[in-house]
C-alpha cells in the first residue's frame, strides 16, 4: 500500500494485476511499451502470501525485456521462509532489468530506517543523484554497524535465530487457530513472511471493520484486507494476522480472546 501511494504521489497511474496462490498472474500483464516499471514482491506476495513460481519469474522477465521496461523487485520478508527452500531473487536472471530493494527492519528493527538496493550498472548514478536532492545521506552510524555485523557473521547467525523463533511462533498461531476456529476459516500464506491472511468462511466482506474493530478492544490487533486490494478478491471477510512481534506464550491467549468475540457478536457456538 506504502509503494502505490509513493506512485501514486508522483502522478503515475497504478495498473493493477490479479494475484493468486502463487502471486501475481503474469498472464494478466499489459502491453510492456505502456509501462514504466512493474513492482513485485515475489518471495513473499503482500498481503497474500504467494511466493512467484519459477515459470512466472521467466514470464516477467521476459516481459520486461521486450518492453525495454524495469522491475523492482521487493525482497519483502525474503529471510523469512519455513516449509520450502529458499527461492534466488529475481535480479539474479533479470539481464539488468531488475531493480532489488530490500531492508532491516523486519530483521533488526524498523526504527534504524536501513535499506538497500541492488541496481542495473546505468541506474547507478542517477540513483546517487536522487538521494542526494532527497536526504543527503543516511546515518553513517547505523551503517557502519550493520557493515560489521554482515563482516563478522554476527547478522547471518542473529537471521537464522530470528527464523526459528518466528517459526515457532507461527506454528503456536496456526495450531491455535486451528484448534479454535477449525474449518470455519481459511489462512493463507504460511509458508513465509511474519504474517498470514484469515479467511472467516461465515463472515462477510462487510463484516470486516466492524470485527476488527471488536477484536480491537480486547487487545487483539487484526487489520482488514480490504484495505490492500484495488478490486475485491474474494466476498469472504479476510484479516491479516502478525505473529512475529508476540510471545509464544501469548499467542494462545490473543487467539482464546477472538474465538470468543467471534463466537459471542457474531456467530453461534
Amino acid at each position: 500500500a506504502m509503494a502505490r501511494n509513493v506512485m501514486l504521489a508522483t502522478g503515475a497511474m497504478p495498473v493493477a494485476i490479479p494475484c493468486d496462490k502463487d502471486g501475481m498472474d503474469t498472464s494478466r500483464l499489459p502491453v510492456p511499451k505502456d509501462v514504466a516499471l512493474a513492482f513485485v514482491t515475489p518471495s513473499h506476495q503482500f498481503p497474500l502470501g504467494g511466493v512467484l513460481p519459477s515459470g512466472r519469474r521467466k514470464a516477467l522477465i521476459e516481459w520486461a525485456i521486450s518492453g525495454n521496461t524495469y522491475i523492482i523487485e521487493d525482497d519483502y520478508d525474503g529471510e523469512y521462509r519455513y516449509d520450502v527452500r529458499p527461492i534466488p531473487p529475481l535480479w539474479m536472471i533479470g539481464q539488468g532489468r531488475v531493480i532489488y530493494v530490500g531492508t532491516v527492519s523486519k530483521t533488526l528493527s524498523p526504527t534504524l530506517r536501513l535499506g538497500y538496493m541492488v541496481l542495473p550498472g546505468t541506474l547507478a548514478e542517477p540513483f546517487v543523484r536522487c538521494k542526494q536532492i532527497t536526504d543527503r545521506h543516511s546515518s553513517s552510524f547505523e551503517q557502519e554497524a550493520l557493515a560489521s555485523m554482515i563482516e563478522t557473521g554476527a547478522y547471518e547467525s542473529h537471521v537464522r535465530k530470528m527464523r526459528r523463533l518466528n517459526a515457532e511462533r507461527r506454528t503456536v498461531f496456526l495450531n491455535a487457530m486451528a484448534e479454535a476456529f477449525g474449518e470455519e476459516v481459511d489462512i493463507v500464506g504460511t509458508s513465509a513472511g511474519l504474517h498470514v491472511v484469515v479467511w472467516f468462511n461465515h463472515l462477510i466482506a462487510s463484516d470486516e471493520e466492524r470485527f476488527a474493530g471488536c477484536a480491537r478492544q480486547e487487545g487483539v490487533g487484526i487489520y482488514p484486507i480490504s484495505r490492500l486490494y484495488a478490486a475485491p478478491t474474494d466476498q469472504r471477510a479476510g484479516f491479516i494476522f502478525g505473529y512475529a512481534g508476540l510471545p509464544v506464550e501469548q499467542i494462545g491467549k490473543g487467539v482464546n480472546d477472538l474465538v470468543q468475540v467471534y463466537r459471542s457478536k457474531f456467530r453461534s457456538a
